[in-house]
């Protein structure tokens, strides 16, 4: 299994963010506003095969390879890889984000 399919699907939810990108920052404030805790993945401060198995850029790569280049944050909920900032405030205006949260089990009520 790729290794970034591998850490989304540790955590219900997961984000792979840059600490200096405004959208990433703001989904980030949408999660945990609803009360949900995100595993949040800061590409640009992860050193190479430190923290985890790969370095940021490898990470990159690897989403690169999965059709998701250059747009931060990328969202998995449930495993499933969801998108970036656009679809979840779509889902969110739509009213599709809480139902999705609940069932990968990131938000209880």
């Amino acid at each position: 299994m790729d290794r970034v399919f591998q850490l989304a699907a540790e955590r219900p939810v997961v984000v792979f963010s840059k600490s200096t990108c405004c959208m990433c920052h703001t989904i980030k404030t949408l999660f945990f506003d609803f009360g949900v805790n995100p595993t949040v993945y800061e590409l640009d401060q992860i050193p190479g095969g430190r923290e985890i198995e790969q370095g940021g850029r490898e990470i990159e790569q690897a989403l690169a390879r999965h059709g998701v280049a250059g747009d931060f944050p990328v969202v998995f909920i449930g495993g499933n890889l969801v998108g970036g900032a656009n679809e979840i405030m779509t889902l969110h205006l739509n009213g599709s984000l809480s139902a999705m949260l609940k069932r990968a089990g990131a938000l209880w009520l």
